[in-house]
């Protein structure tokens, strides 16, 4: 054991998580001939192989699996030490990676980054905001942000506010098209929503919602993507009204009649919960979004529509 080097773990860890090199490298900083270098002298330090080798990528062997479990422990318990007993200023630097959904990630929580970088000056904040499920048990990120509570996993989630979203085009598309006076006139416009084959959690399947076998016949995977189509003209689109109310182009459609909710979910992996840096990221979240809720629930944009049929 005099040859094995503790710090190769983290190298392991990376790239037991990801499946490659590449992908590993990225997470860790480095380049990915250190990251092999250091899976090879990890292996020959335990004289066991841990990896197969494959064209799609490494997976575990069976040593491979062994030693996963016992490294993941290990990384909880070098944590722990890091937040008891590094200190405050310890705890509160390094990187915390933010998963979420597109719109909430680069709408609501990228726009209020600078209060949290002020006050944490160390911390290095990586937000992820994709249209898809990051996974906490590979260490795709230390906080999530999701639709629906997780079914399995090692994982501490909380409900972190309701939601809610509305149809909207933009005044020049309404003014060219047939009036809508009700959700089934909506079959006879185009409307703008997710691509079917890559919605990613069902809470985004809302088009049935609106009007039973309504389809998009513009599509994208991503809301902002579709807000801007909307806002252009390209037709009508289900929109939150937390990212609308700051479009000034857009117009609500059939506000009395159409409103959906849905849930933010925050998840964070059961061995991250007690990080100092990491309860920081999570406390900073809980408050805006507590904060912010008339604005998540559409209630600013809702005045902002009367105000609007008001002055017409």
């Amino acid at each position: 054991m005099e040859r094995f080097d503790w710090d190769d773990l983290r190298f392991f860890l990376a790239v037991a998580r990801s499946g490659r090199l590449t992908a590993a490298a990225r997470r860790l900083g480095a380049d990915h001939a250190t990251v092999s270098r250091r899976i090879t002298s990890l292996e020959e330090s335990l004289k066991a192989k841990l990896f197969e080798r494959r064209p799609q990528g490494y997976a575990l062997t069976g040593h491979g699996e062994q030693l996963l479990a016992k490294a993941e422990s290990m990384e909880t318990e070098a944590l722990a030490i890091q937040s008891e007993i590094g200190g405050a200023d310890m705890a509160l630097s390094g990187t915390v990676r933010i998963g979420a959904p597109d719109g909430f990630g680069s709408t609501f929580l990228a726009s209020r980054f600078a209060g949290l970088a002020k006050s944490y000056p160390g911390l290095e904040l990586q937000l992820i905001a994709m249209p898809r499920l990051l996974s906490l048990s590979k260490r795709e990120a230390d906080v999530a942000i999701t639709l629906a509570p997780p079914k399995e996993g090692k994982v501490v989630a909380r409900k972190l506010c309701d939601y809610r979203l509305g149809l909207y085009a933009a005044q020049n598309y309404l003014d060219a098209m047939p009036k809508i006076t009700a959700a089934e006139d909506l079959f006879g416009h185009r409307i703008v929503g997710y691509i079917d084959d890559l919605i990613f959690t069902p809470e985004l399947d809302y088009l049935d919602e609106v009007a039973k076998g309504l389809r998009a016949h513009i599509q994208s995977s991503s809301v902002l993507a579709q807000m801007n189509a909307v806002a252009a003209g390209a037709g009508i689109g289900v929109i939150h009204h937390f990212m609308a109310v700051d479009e000034p182009r857009l117009v609500p459609v059939l506000p009395e009649s159409v409103s959906i909710t849905r849930s933010f979910w925050l998840l964070v992996h059961a061995d991250l919960k007690d990080v100092a840096r990491v309860r920081a990221v999570v406390d900073f979240i809980v408050r805006e979004s507590k904060a912010s809720r008339a604005l998540l629930m559409g209630e600013l944009a809702a005045a902002g529509g009367a105000r609007l049929a008001a002055a017409s």
